[in-house]
């Protein structure tokens, strides 16, 4: 499966989840004529607009989105129940994605615009192309759970405030500023997965994902101005940017230790 979503992502209820930092998001349902198993979808979106097409899908599927149009519209696609982490983020992976389903139920295909065509007002047309292909997944008894199905569980835990640990991060909130301390608190989900969730200064609370000891999205959206992510790791040390923000996570932050 392909990077997340800004798992995106696009955030959590518990954290000041981007989805509800979005006062404009419009759902619209995605229907397929009756024996095919794709649509062609035509829309529009006007500055920070945010659409959600959503469709329901089984384990097992593959999920393929192609999006065209203005250079400044992107899409995420969120699992089901998910409140902003992503499991493909387009402003960081592309236009296209190919997305191997874990999970049953309702998945949303997040329309959004970013730079001065959010800010303006600017109205771009679009075009996404969704198909589904393959059969439902087979239930066995045994099965392991996934890393998406992990990251999910530790959104959610960190949701509850359920944290496996808390402390502080050497953390700066705003572009250009020295380095502070920001208080954490860590659920983690096994083998290198699990949701940071960061109090900064002002109030606000960013979450940062890991998935398989790797920093994949932080809860960004539209109303954060700048929704870059970047992550490096300099020996056990994890280097993030996320949006204007900088954060210095230590490798047992989340695998504990």
């Amino acid at each position: 499966m392909r990077a997340f979503l800004s798992f995106v992502l696009a955030a959590l209820v518990l954290v000041a989840a981007p989805s509800y930092a979005q006062s404009d998001i419009v759902k619209r349902p995605v229907q397929f004529a009756k024996g095919k198993s794709g649509a062609t979808i035509k829309g529009s979106i006007t500055g920070d607009q945010t659409i959600d097409y959503t469709l329901r899908a089984a384990a097992g599927q593959t999920m393929t989105v192609k999006l065209s149009g203005g250079s400044s519209v992107n899409h995420n696609v969120l699992p089901p129940g998910s409140t902003g982490e992503a499991l493909f983020v387009g402003s960081r992976d592309g236009n296209n994605s190919t997305t191997a389903l874990s999970a049953s139920g309702e998945y949303t295909i997040r329309v959004y615009q970013m730079g001065s065509a959010a800010s303006s007002g600017r109205r771009s047309t679009f075009t996404l192309e969704v198909a589904i292909a393959g059969g439902a997944q087979k239930p066995a008894a045994s099965q392991s759970a996934t890393d998406d199905d992990k990251m999910v569980e530790a959104s959610a835990r960190a949701s509850e405030g359920k944290f496996n640990a808390t402390g502080k991060v050497p953390c700066a909130w705003a572009k250009g500023q020295p380095m502070g301390q920001c208080d954490f608190g860590v659920a983690r989900a096994g083998g290198g997965t699990a949701a940071v969730a960061v109090t900064l200064p002002d109030g606000r609370k960013r979450v940062i994902f890991f998935k398989a000891g790797k920093a994949v999205s932080a809860n960004l959206s539209q109303a954060d101005g700048n929704m870059s992510f970047g992550a490096t790791k300099e020996a056990d040390l994890y280097m993030i940017r996320a949006g204007n923000e900088r954060y210095e996570i230590p490798e047992a932050v989340i695998f504990g230790g």
